[in-house]
């Protein structure tokens, strides 16, 4: 199967109902194909073989998406906050792609690597009027997506996702016309972000209607998901911390599902939010572009006993990224590449359909035996929870010791004052690396660093206590949370350099 197979099943089964945009304004099923056929014809005509998609989320988004799927193209989101430099390089991967563009700035940006544009509403218009001629059906096998990684510890690469393995994960994911006529999504994921595609296709493979929020704010957010009766959003978790945090009325009466992930999660956030909205089923989603978006989820119900328990084990739980997917093999490996027990730590390797782990110009990332390597650390626990312990780029090296930050970073969250906190390794001439953290204070606090290194030396040793913290007013993100921690030491350098 392919995406375009999944519109047919979905304009077949669902024709007339609204599935992208306002339930008063948005697109049918039955319009979504036709527009997504007339797209792929002007594609077709024009002699891309992509379609570059610079601009922000919206109706535009998934008709490109279906209309590459149906030209037999990829579509190709970019990241429109990229740099001059860094936007140049990638579209020079796609000197015959079909551009969209959302400012006259982005538009310039195609203009000069040799692409034609069209702006979102003059896509619309073009897909709308159009009376297109179906190409057929694209091999499985053909690329569906190439996402540029988001660059937060290096240069972007291109993550080439191919339909069979896009189809794979929403087959395994979701029930086909699962969702009622009066169920509304809302995302406010960025449409260069895996959760994008993920969401689109998902959402509409179970007849659910897909809003998109393109700036966000909390107070437009809860605006949107009163007036639109959202049963079910999306948020990253620094989303989720200003929503709580947001004056007034936090009442969302028509959530029934309210889904996270992108980055860590800390721990006093997602507790608030239980209590908050004690209605609300929470799902802790962990996945990678390169594995299709999800992997492992940790559903309502888990969040719901590991609140109430008073066992630590499944209280620890609530940090967990949940249980692997049925359609997902998951091992976690030593450094020789042996799996290791419940409960020791390692590398996260993963195989199954889903997983493409291949790279544009590089090829396939997977061992011999299928398996694909996340570069994520963690471990399983005896009932198979999993759980993150953060990337192994990020392991702080200091002297002969291995140091986590996520270790770290999970004991300053817990002093009352630290809203946000980063801990990331920088070079010392006798250790090699040196611990040092950044934090954020909450507003009205004035805790100091001796305060904050006496927090971290009573729960962990000496060897894991920060070296030095600084305070800043912010820490640098990606619109997903993901914490750009080469920003943070190259700054750190810098500053250091000063003193």
């Amino acid at each position: 199967m392919n995406l375009g197979m999944l519109l047919d099943m979905a304009a077949d089964g669902f024709g007339d109902r609204v599935v992208i945009g306002r339930r008063d304004s948005g697109l049918t099923a039955s319009q979504l194909r036709a527009m997504a056929i007339a797209g792929a014809d002007a594609v077709t005509a024009a002699g891309a073989d992509a379609i570059v998609y610079l601009a922000v989320n919206g109706p535009a988004f998934p008709v490109a998406l279906f209309a590459a799927a149906r030209a037999g193209v990829p579509l190709v989101p970019v990241n429109y906050r990229l740099g001059e430099e860094q936007l140049a390089a990638l579209l020079a991967n796609h000197p015959k792609g079909f551009g969209i563009a959302g400012t006259a700035e982005e538009a310039t940006a195609l203009h000069a690597a040799g692409l034609s544009t069209r702006t979102p509403k003059e896509w619309l218009d073009l897909t709308s009027a159009a009376a297109g001629e179906d190409n057929g059906f694209t091999d499985p096998e053909a690329a569906a997506v190439i996402i540029y990684t988001s660059g937060s510890t290096a240069a972007p690469k291109g993550v080439v996702l191919r339909h069979q393995n896009l189809v794979s994960y929403v087959l395994g994911s979701v029930e086909f016309m699962s969702a009622e006529e009066s169920d509304a999504a809302l995302m406010s994921v960025p449409p260069y972000h895996i959760a994008a595609v993920a969401n689109v296709i998902t959402n509409l493979y179970a007849g659910r209607r897909a809003l998109v929020l393109e700036q966000f704010t909390p107070e437009q957010w809860l605006e949107l998901v009163r007036s639109e009766g959202v049963t079910n959003a999306l948020v990253v978790p620094t989303m989720l911390k200003r929503i709580l945090d947001a004056q007034g009325d936090l009442s969302v009466p028509s959530i029934r599902t309210l889904a996270y992930g992108g980055a860590s999660m800390p721990a006093p956030v997602i507790e608030q939010a239980l209590r908050t909205w004690s209605d609300v089923g929470f799902v802790n989603a962990y996945g990678l572009t390169e594995t299709s978006s999800t992997i492992a989820v940790l559903g309502p119900e888990d969040h719901r006993a590991a609140v109430a328990s008073d066992d630590p084990a499944v209280r620890a739980r609530l940090s967990s990224a949940g249980q692997v997917l049925p359609t997902v093999e998951l091992e976690i490996r030593d450094d020789d590449g042996n799996v290791v027990a419940p409960g020791v730590k390692g590398r996260i390797w993963v195989r199954g359909p889903q997983v493409a782990a291949e790279y544009l110009g590089a090829g396939a990332a997977l061992d011999e035996s299928g398996f694909f390597d996340t570069r994520d650390e963690g471990y399983l626990d005896a009932a198979g929870y999993l759980f993150i312990g953060g990337r192994a780029d990020d392991t702080i090296i200091r002297g002969a010791e291995n140091i986590a930050p996520a270790e770290i970073e999970d004991v300053l969250l817990r002093h009352p004052a630290v809203a946000d906190v980063v801990v990331v390794g920088c070079p010392h001439d006798e250790w090699g690396q040196c611990i040092e953290a950044v934090v954020v204070r909450k507003p009205g606090t004035d805790t100091d660093e001796e305060e904050l290194r006496a927090h971290v030396r009573a729960s962990l040793r000496s060897s894991k206590t920060p070296d030095r913290i600084w305070f800043w007013d912010e820490l640098p993100r990606t619109e997903t949370g993901k914490l750009i921690r080469r920003h943070v030491v190259s700054r750190i350098v810098a500053d250091r350099a000063q003193v």
